[in-house]
């Protein structure tokens, strides 16, 4: 089984998210149908830092979740062989959400997805953030390809 990888620049030209909201600076060990691992370097410089929150900067849950997403989008795009990034993969479902530990900038969050299911345009993921070998957030949702 192969696995591949993408910069920045790679996912510009497979999903449509761009500053402030293209939250994985890369994406690695990519298994086509199976899994991938989206990586965000947390700086302080995040737009979201001065209100969530103030005297302590902390990345909100949502957007942990919309990382994971976005890199199950990649993941998706690989295994279709989408290479258009007006093709968009919509969210449909977040379950089983759970958030252990805050994420502050210095951090490395490793957004460890796997499919659980796909059905026609529908993909079912299990997805995990890691932070210095520790799962800090989890949880399973599912998408739909929009072309």
């Amino acid at each position: 089984m192969k696995m591949e990888s993408c910069n920045v620049e790679e996912i510009k030209k497979l999903i449509p998210h761009r500053y402030p909201f293209l939250l994985i600076d890369k994406v690695i060990n990519i298994v086509k149908n199976e899994t991938a691992t989206g990586i965000k370097n947390v700086t302080i410089n995040e737009p979201y830092f001065p209100g969530h929150f103030p005297s302590l900067s902390v990345v909100p849950g949502v957007l942990q979740i919309e990382s994971l997403a976005q890199t199950a989008a990649v993941l998706v795009a690989k295994s279709l062989n989408i290479t258009d990034s007006t093709a968009l993969v919509l969210l449909t479902t977040i379950d089983n959400a759970k958030f252990r530990k805050p994420i502050a900038p210095g951090d490395v969050m490793a957004l460890s997805v796997s499919v659980q299911k796909m059905r026609n345009k529908l993909w079912k993921f299990r997805g995990e953030v890691i932070v210095d070998a520790h799962r800090v957030s989890e949880c399973e949702f599912s998408a739909m390809m929009r072309t």
